[in-house]
């Protein structure tokens, strides 16, 4: 069961929340929660964060990390099959997009992959 908050009677009377009131309007907009592939958030000290990625599977080749405005996107798409026939396939290799809203202070400085780890 959901519920949709209004937010108008706020803005009416709050000067200076705006855009807090628009990320709490965002973030009751998001439909589905999609727990793939799954990802830790760390705050390494009071101004550094740290997303990690389980993307078992994906070469970086096949991962686009891209940031417009204060949106963080992580996309994966896997290029080509390797035509062998699997018995069973447990690794997930569907494509994804997995977006990130970022305050105005936070700051993109690297992204890497290592060992399944993006």
């Amino acid at each position: 069961m959901r519920t949709t908050f209004d937010f108008t009677p706020l803005f009416r009377s709050s000067i200076g929340f705006d855009r807090m009131l628009h990320a709490l309007e965002a973030a009751s907009r998001v439909e589905t929660i999609d727990n793939w592939p799954p990802y830790d958030i760390a705050k390494l000290d009071e101004n550094d964060y740290r997303i990690t990625m389980a993307v078992a599977g994906f070469s970086q080749d096949d991962l686009t990390i891209t940031q417009e405005q204060n949106m963080l996107m992580v996309s994966g798409r896997k290029t080509g099959e390797d035509g062998g026939q699997y018995l069973h396939r447990g690794i997930a290799g569907r494509d994804f997009q997995r977006r990130f809203e970022l305050a105005d202070h936070v700051k993109v400085v690297g992204a890497s992959l290592a060992d399944g780890l993006c």
